[in-house]
């Protein structure tokens, strides 16, 4: 029998990712897909709400002072979450660079704990629900997900380990890419693993609610998103390269640590007591998030 070199049947098939992630450049002023991705999260993600709050009749002004928190609890969340979780001894050492995001460095998992945290803020001044916005927030959030992945995509980062699948990337716009372990060969795209995957639950969680028939519980759609989301992002990660040094060796990455208490509380919303008889959604809702 011949054997064959595993590094040769890899380099046979391929996808070459050659996409500027720069859209245009003046000077030193550039705008880059990233960007514009990010910033179609906050667009597209306001007009699914409006439809929302329109079908429910609540007033527009509301819905615009809720994008202002989403905006901020996002970016600081995820700003924080990436300093903290992932480079924490750097950060310490040079904390004038927390705030300077356009180096890169959003985490996740950061991003959802500061949405969580904003949303309970807003609910508390607007004197609405915590599940009722929850609820609905999930189903922006998930689409949000898939935007940010795909400009992971375009940034050629957070890419998978090397793969002889006929759909293995090669990044060729990564220093990364080009360096031990990876070595230059056709990789995973858990980019685009991740995006899917977020476009159908999005997608999945839109069904739930748009449904002409009874709409779920308060909290059930939260779970859902909840538990399944972070489900995909865990088992992703284990075709992921590590993102910083610390991980290596560790049976589970950072990224799947973060998730397990997400998916936790995403069980624990769906398997909670339900409603008795005779109560409306209405009553319920306010009931459960004050623990009554």
């Amino acid at each position: 029998m011949v054997g064959i070199d595993i590094n040769s049947a890899m380099l046979l098939n391929f996808i070459t990712w050659d996409v500027d992630p720069e859209i245009f450049r003046v000077g030193v002023f550039s705008v880059r897909w990233y960007g514009l991705l990010f910033a179609a999260v906050f667009v597209l993600g306001y007009f699914i709400m409006r439809k929302i709050f329109r079908q429910e009749g609540i007033p527009v002004k509301v819905l615009d002072h809720l994008t202002w928190y989403m905006v901020f609890g996002t970016l600081i969340g995820a700003r924080i979450g990436h300093c903290l979780f992932y480079e924490p001894y750097y950060y310490f050492e040079n904390p004038a660079e927390i705030v300077q995001i356009w180096h890169g460095g959003l985490a996740s998992h950061g991003a959802a704990t500061g949405i969580l945290a904003a949303l309970f803020i807003f609910s508390q001044v607007e004197h609405r629900p915590y599940l009722w916005i929850l609820d609905r927030m999930a189903i922006v959030v998930a689409l949000s997900g898939f935007f940010i992945r795909m400009g992971n995509l375009v940034n050629s980062e957070i890419f998978g380990h090397p793969t002889g699948l006929p759909w293995g990337f090669r990044f060729v716009h990564s220093p990364e890419w080009r360096q031990p372990p990876i070595n230059a060969l056709p990789c995973h795209p858990t980019q685009i693993y991740e995006a899917l995957a977020y476009l159908a639950i999005f997608a999945w969680l839109c069904r739930m609610y748009f449904r002409k028939s009874e709409k779920p519980y308060p909290g059930v759609l939260f779970g859902v998103f909840l538990v399944s989301l972070f489900t995909a992002r865990f088992l992703v990660e284990f075709v992921k390269v590590d993102q910083v040094c610390f991980e290596k060796g560790m049976l589970l990455n950072m990224g799947q640590l973060l998730s397990i208490p997400f998916i936790i509380l995403g069980i624990y919303m769906l398997i909670r007591p339900k409603p008795r008889p005779g109560i409306s959604d209405d009553e319920w809702t306010n009931c459960i998030t004050m623990n009554c």
